[in-house]
């Protein structure tokens, strides 16, 4: 990698992808990485092991909102880049209470390309030459597809829930600090990610707990919107690479070429439990029922990532089968960190019904 030495603002690096990007980091290179978070209630400090131990790992409890708190932090650690993974994203939240969506997902990113801004402008030359802000976001944005074609970086923005609208505006806020202001921008839009330390609210966790505890296995609808997956870990080396070698102003597609529908996930995630923790209650598909759909849930989406494997040379490492597998095999023997979430009070119970 070529961060070494440099300083990383990581907004959102408790969340799932956040803490992916952060043990990455760290890893496999030699960057400062100062993670910036409010720690909301989807946020795990827990997710980054060995962390607080490493020198080049700083931790600030601060909200994306907090002009005043984001600037003190700007003025003290004087990042090289800023990636900005800081967002509400639970689409059946998003319809119960869009709010909090507003408010850190567009009042939040407004508020960072404002302190990043300034920041930018009283650096020296070289260091306004280097430094980048990289916004990260979903494919939401682009509503939904047909049974056919894939969403490119030019496929006109088309959100159908509160989440992606707010996605959206934060993108089209990203793009106007770079074309007005000159902020050097990258823009990601990214497909379903999935792995080891993501919240028990979302599809493939909780499912893996549910059918640990051979509970119901509630699939919306008819179970055939299909989704691209991506394993985390392969998102978090494609965002490093666009940070990299990315080009300034551009958008990014990622994602893992892996069409699935939510039911073929499900069934997937049945069959693999049945094979590491088999019961003597039969196949676990025999735990799936069908329930009343999402409002407004968007049918197909899929990401055409040519531009980032061809410019960049990036690939997805993991197919579907090989990362659900990791996956899988990861919540049957880290119960502790799954466990933990749910005895300070989360609750698996169905939200966002209300249109």
């Amino acid at each position: 990698m070529r961060l070494k030495g440099l300083t990383i603002f990581l907004t959102g690096g408790a969340g799932f992808i956040g803490s992916a990007v952060a043990r990455h980091l760290l890893r496999n290179s030699h960057a400062r990485v100062v993670n910036i978070d409010k720690l909301t209630y989807a946020a795990n400090l827990d997710s980054l092991p060995g962390a607080t131990e490493n020198l080049n790992y700083a931790f600030e409890p601060q909200c994306i909102c907090d002009a005043p708190g984001l600037r003190r932090l700007f003025e003290h650690y004087q990042p090289d880049a800023v990636l900005n993974l800081a967002a509400e994203s639970h689409v059946d939240r998003s319809i119960d209470g869009p709010g909090e969506f507003i408010q850190t997902n567009i009042v939040g990113t407004f508020t960072l390309l404002q302190e990043a801004l300034r920041y930018w402008r009283a650096l020296p030359p070289d260091k306004r030459a280097r430094f980048r802000f990289q916004h990260i976001s979903t494919d939401e944005v682009f509503g939904s597809l047909g049974k056919d074609g894939f969403f490119t970086e030019s496929t006109p923005y088309s959100p159908n829930s509160p989440y992606s609208a707010s996605k959206a505006s934060s993108d089209h806020l990203v793009r106007a600090w770079h074309e007005t202001y000159e902020l050097p921008t990258l823009v990601t839009n990214c497909s379903n990610n999935y792995g080891p330390y993501h919240f028990p609210e979302k599809l493939i966790p909780h499912m893996i707990i549910k059918g640990l505890a051979r509970e119901q296995l509630p699939v919306y609808g008819d179970g055939q919107n299909v989704r691209d997956w991506i394993y985390v870990e392969d998102h978090a080396k494609a965002l490093t690479l666009v940070l990299e070698h990315g080009v300034v102003g551009e958008t990014y597609n990622i994602g893992g070429r892996n069409e699935r529908t939510n039911l073929h996930v499900v069934e997937s995630i049945c069959d693999l439990l049945d094979e590491v923790s088999p019961g003597r209650d039969g196949p676990r598909r025999n735990l799936i029922t069908f329930v009343a759909d999402r409002p407004g849930h968007d049918r197909r989406y899929a990401i055409d990532a040519s531009k980032l494997e061809r410019d960049l040379g990036w690939r997805a490492e993991e197919t579907f089968e090989t990362g659900i597998r990791k996956t899988v095999h990861w919540y049957v023997e880290e119960q502790p960190w799954w466990r933990a979430i749910m005895e300070r009070g989360y609750q698996a119970k169905r939200v966002g019904l209300t249109p």
